[in-house]
């Protein structure tokens, strides 16, 4: 089997884009053989700002429904595969959307947002996140949060979350929780990685992991190619083992610096919790693997590393969509 007849046959999916969305980017989902994405549709926003974002993303699918396919469920998934079109799984990175109120996780819910993170960077109503200076762990509300979202098959994602929230919500959860995406802090410490540790601690609690493609977060920095990527995502295979790990792109493609701004700073205005390198004169994504429409040369590049056929398939999206099948309920 050649690469091409790989890539086309997989099933792809990644943990987290966070693009500019428009016709232009769908397109290149298409282009890359994404079969389903976790794109994230809040990030800072209270509760009506996320539900103007929900109503974009609802005209986005009626707009682009030849190229887009929204997921609820898992055989969504496998539906989109076959129809040939990009799942869209609506996804939060904050918590702030449902503001102080369990009940209106119910209504995201309804609306298809499946994977919320806790915090994002910061201390908000559920916990902190991992650049407060003080992790205060998971508060009583954010109990109740993870109860509500157990409940409804909402998934529990931990990426900016503090070591103390993240060790707190992995315990109490119900359901597996996962790091959407991440890269491992063995290979370059920064607070936003994970550790060994952290890393093993959600594997043994039958969690999962998306790596990140954000070369900041990699060893080589800036520098870093499609190479470095791979470097970390088999750190985290033999840390967690091979079917705990996915792919967690973090893709920005298109944002503008503004956006960038907005994200580094505490509640989208407040103080720099971290400098990725902006402005985009200097690179933020890996060589190799620029935009989401070169997701081919990954899987020749996983290739290249002599990984087999069942590894590649697993990490490309097979693991996702086992882990999301259990989280989620088939």
């Amino acid at each position: 089997m050649t690469s091409k007849e790989l890539h086309t046959s997989a099933i792809i999916i990644d943990g987290l884009i966070v693009s500019n969305w428009s016709r232009s980017v769908f397109e290149d989902m298409k282009k890359g053989g994404i079969t389903a994405a976790n794109c994230t549709c809040s990030v800072w926003e209270g509760f009506e700002s996320s539900m103007q974002n929900l109503a974009q993303w609802k005209g986005w699918f009626r707009d682009h429904d030849d190229i887009l396919l929204q997921v609820h469920q898992s055989k969504d998934i496998s539906r989109a595969k076959t129809e040939n079109k990009v799942g869209i799984i609506l996804g939060w990175q904050n918590t702030s959307g449902i503001e102080d109120r369990i009940d209106y996780l119910s209504i995201f819910r309804d609306l298809g947002v499946r994977v919320m993170q806790l915090t994002y960077n910061t201390q908000n109503f559920v916990g902190s996140g991992c650049y407060e200076s003080k992790d205060s762990g998971l508060s009583d509300f954010g109990r109740d949060v993870i109860d509500e979202m157990n409940r409804l098959g909402i998934l529990v994602d931990l990426s900016h979350v503090g070591s103390k929230t993240s060790y707190d919500a992995i315990c109490y959860s119900k359901r597996p929780v996962a790091y959407t995406h991440c890269c491992p802090s063995a290979l370059k410490d920064i607070p936003r990685n994970k550790s060994d540790e952290e890393l093993r601690f959600i594997a043994d609690h039958d969690g999962f992991a998306g790596v990140a493609t954000i070369a900041p977060f990699l060893r080589a920095n800036q520098a870093a190619t499609i190479e470095d990527f791979l470097e970390a995502i088999e750190h985290m295979i033999n840390v967690m083992g091979e079917e705990k790990v996915g792919i967690g792109t973090d893709f920005i493609q298109d944002q503008p610096d503004t956006f960038m701004e907005w994200i580094c700073r505490d509640k989208g205005d407040g103080r720099l919790l971290v400098d990725l390198g902006m402005p985009s004169t200097n690179r933020i994504t890996v060589s190799g693997f620029d935009t989401i429409g070169q997701y081919p040369s990954l899987t020749a590049a996983m290739e290249g590393r002599k990984w087999t056929e069942t590894r590649i398939r697993r990490i490309l999206g097979e693991n996702w969509l086992t882990f999301l099948e259990t989280v989620w309920g088939l």
